[in-house]
């Protein structure tokens, strides 16, 4: 039986469909017509960038998520990038080799900046040319393959991993690709595919970080001298910060706004912003400084100008590009934020679960394996389930890619959630490994990953403002069937047919929130047990689907309603977007967890590691939800809401102990599902490394143990006699002069040891740390020279 509070919710559903359906006249006047001149008041004030920002992109499966009604059957028939046979080798062979080439204490502690030969190796294979076509001599490698190679960088070093990355992603190559002039890519695109050019991008100022529209690099309009000739150009200045490459860059790209008051262009004043493309050696720039990024040793740093002449020449697609700059930066960041960061996160999740699962099994406190204790055990389920999660988003969203879109919003998901699930594994990591981490060295897997971790929370959209303005604020607008088409309305010169337009959006938009508020009360009274989910899933997956789809309408719901309710408030109640945000990409998910399980033939072996994923995403959804209630400027909206979309109250739980015993499991034995888990993970061939050791390790240890039971159960019976006494360290010796094991038993135990002592060993310096530091670091001056080997 109904109860009165869903009996309420049902009867304001109904007057929604009233309203939609008065007569169009009767509706414009009565209802349309004052609810138009209020959206007006409401909706802020649009400015072109923040336009070109909304409108960059294209959107995907995430649109499904956000209407409500997710297609599962299209969503299977999303192909799953795969690598093409030449990408592979380039993975197996060429990028080994790169990784078997890097020292990362030898680079971050001694050289800062890593050998001339691993420079002479990226561009002599041609890393630095991976995006571009062949035809201008790159490799032409997929945006799967791509994020293939970082991934597996990243698990060895990010001085290799950040400097192959970087000119594969938002930079010159990028952009000149999709607008440079044909003369523009004949002369650049060879050069830098073979690295002849190494290229930077210039965005960030010390003025204008997360709001790079708000850039104060400035270029007027003049003319001047160009190679003994008088010109139309532009003389230029800027102060610009964290640019990474910078520092050996020989072609500066360059974000500035272009502005032409004696309009010898023959426009407005106010062209906009302007992309450009400058040599290192042209009069004027100065660049060549680096940055210390938290001792991450790939190149970074700041590169000034003032009032530097160029010709419009410079401009990437030639004058006629004057000041769509910012369209083609954001158009091109969609595509290369969905690789980068992802990737080298994802990849800095794989070796932390693989090394710490494993030191967990070969440590030992009580005659036990900490990877046994509970409180271990939950930081080890958490640490496979969230790069369970962080990998599905990385091959989900490269493939995207590959399909042609250019997914502006979910590459901030997988930006965002990728590099916080970074954070909260290495965090874990640390955790487990005491003091082992916290001891810098050779020996130490895991020092650096933990002290670099912020930088990919900070670059490329700090991670703040992406949760709270950009994964809800333009999804919402763009993946919203009506609300671009009411804001176009708003904004419409023509009063009467901008009115028209708002009518016919709003009676949609109504119709639209009629069909989800049905459907969420519906699956909420029945626990979705009637949601929709795809045929013929595998045991047990069904109910993944349908609480996916429950919760896609209940977002519907309560996002049309904060929108309708709030109108431009809600962009400035960024605590709220940032939640309704959280949902959205807590379903997007979801949904490349099961799309990751389901491409691998559904491997019965990582259902926990799929379920924990899935069961956490949810769970953190209906978090975010109570969140949105909870705060709610309106309390009598949040209560109609509450029983709208959960009348039954909050049932999804967090992963239980028993799933997070099961992924722990996992995690500290060389399984399959570690091995698909952690597939991306470079594995050195030399035993003396910290990673090989503990590969070798994990088995040792596993060999040892029914062996070393055997010895704990003859001391406890007291087989040893006098020898009872003696050293844990010397028991194995003890048991074998007694006869309790045999020869080739005793030296499994002995090598088991010496690999246990290699993996828990930690590094010891000389008492004067500053006479072993470089000079470079021990003065301390500001921009200081780090450079080792040159480029």
């Amino acid at each position: 039986m109904a109860t009165p509070p869903t009996l309420i919710a049902l009867g304001t559903l109904l007057f929604l469909g009233l309203l939609v359906s008065l007569l169009a006249p009767l509706r414009r006047t009565v209802i349309t017509g004052p609810l138009f001149r209020l959206y007006q008041r409401m909706l802020p004030a649009m400015s072109a960038t923040e336009q070109d920002a909304l409108e960059a992109g294209t959107v995907w499966f995430e649109g499904e998520l956000f209407r409500g009604r997710p297609d599962w059957q299209r969503f299977r028939n999303i192909p799953s990038p795969r690598l093409s046979g030449e990408e592979q080798a380039f993975l197996d062979h060429d990028t080994c080799e790169l990784c078997a080439l890097v020292d990362d204490w030898q680079i971050t502690r001694h050289d800062f900046d890593m050998p001339a030969e691993v420079w002479r190796f990226i561009k002599e294979r041609g890393f630095l040319g991976m995006i571009i076509p062949r035809e201008y001599g790159g490799k032409g490698f997929s945006a799967f393959a791509h994020s293939e190679v970082i991934a597996r960088l990243s698990t060895r070093a990010s001085s290799s991993a950040v400097t192959v990355m970087v000119p594969n992603s938002l930079g010159p190559a990028e952009l000149l690709l999709h607008y440079g002039t044909e003369a523009q890519k004949q002369h650049y695109l060879p050069r830098l595919a073979c690295g002849d050019e190494i290229p930077c991008f210039a965005l960030t100022s010390p003025w204008a970080g997360s709001d790079a529209a708000a850039i104060p690099d400035a270029g007027v309009v003049c003319r001047g001298q160009w190679q003994g000739q008088e010109v139309l150009g532009m003389r230029v200045s800027w102060d610009k910060r964290y640019i990474t490459l910078a520092p050996v860059a020989t072609v500066l790209g360059l974000a500035f706004r272009l502005f032409d008051p004696e309009r010898l262009l023959g426009g407005a004043e106010d062209i906009g912003i302007t992309c450009a493309l400058i040599p290192r050696d042209h009069p004027g720039v100065e660049i060549g400084r680096r940055h210390l990024p938290l001792d991450a040793m790939f190149m970074n740093g700041p590169t000034r100008g003032h009032e530097v002449f160029m010709p419009l020449e410079f401009i990437i697609g030639g004058p006629a590009m004057a000041g769509q700059g910012w369209r083609m930066l954001m158009e091109c960041l969609a595509a290369g934020r969905a690789i980068s960061l992802p990737s080298s996160n994802a990849g800095m999740a794989q070796v932390t679960t693989r090394a710490v699962g494993a030191y967990a099994r070969i440590r030992s406190q009580f005659a036990l394996a900490i990877g046994r204790f509970e409180g271990v055990e939950e930081a080890l389920a958490r640490m496979g389930g969230l790069t369970y999660q962080a990998e599905a988003m990385r091959v989900m969203t490269a493939g995207a890619v590959d399909l042609g879109e250019k997914p502006s919003v979910v590459s901030a998901i997988a930006k965002y959630h990728c590099t916080e699930n970074a954070r909260r594994v290495v965090n874990d990591g640390m955790d487990v490994i005491g003091g082992k981490g916290i001891c810098l060295g050779p020996s130490n897997f895991l020092g650096r990953a933990y002290q670099q971790i912020p930088i990919g929370i900070t670059v490329e959209g700090a991670n703040i403002l992406t949760r709270s303005l950009i994964l809800f604020g333009q999804g919402a607008i763009r993946c919203h069937p009506h609300v671009l088409e009411e804001m176009h309305a708003a904004h419409d010169p023509d009063p009467a047919r901008g009115l028209a337009r708002f009518d016919r959006a709003l009676g949609a938009h109504l119709r639209y929130t009629l069909r989800n508020g049905l459907r969420a009360l519906l699956h909420g009274l029945t626990g979705a047990r009637l949601a929709a989910a795809p045929a013929q899933c595998a045991p047990g997956l069904a109910v993944h689907f349908r609480q996916i789809s429950r919760l896609s309408a209940a977002l519907a719901v309560v996002a049309d309603v904060s929108m309708l309710s709030m109108g431009g408030d809600l962009k400035r109640r960024e605590k709220i977007s940032a939640r309704l945000g959280d949902v959205l990409a807590c379903l997007y998910i979801a949904s490349a967890a099961l799309k990751r399980f389901e491409t691998q033939q559904c491997p019965v072996e990582d259902r926990p590691l799929l379920d924990w994923a899935v069961a956490d995403a949810l769970w953190r959804a209906q978090e975010a939800f109570a969140g949105v209630l909870a705060n709610y400027p309106s309390r009598p909206l949040a209560w109609l809401l509450r029983v709208l979309v959960f009348p039954l109250g909050w049932r999804l739980a967090r992963p239980s102990d028993a799933l997070g015993h099961q992924v722990a499991s996992l995690l500290i034995a060389p399984t399959a599902a570690r091995e698909r888990l952690t597939r991306s993970v470079f594995l050195p061939a030399d035993p003396a490394e910290q990673v090989a050791a503990l590969e070798a390790g994990l088995q040792a240890t596993l060999d040892a143990e029914p062996v070393e039971a055997r010895v704990r159960a003859a001391h406890k019976q007291g087989a040893f006699g006098a020898d009872a006494a003696a050293n844990v360290r010397d028991m194995a010796a003890v048991a074998y002069r007694h006869g309790v094991i045999s020869a080739a038993e005793h030296a499994l135990l002995q090598r088991r040891n010496v690999l246990r002592d290699q993996v828990i060993r930690v590094d010891d310096f000389p008492l004067d740390l500053a006479a072993e530091a470089p000079a470079a670091l021990r003065g301390g001056a500001p921009g200081g020279d780090l450079r080792g080997a040159a480029a």
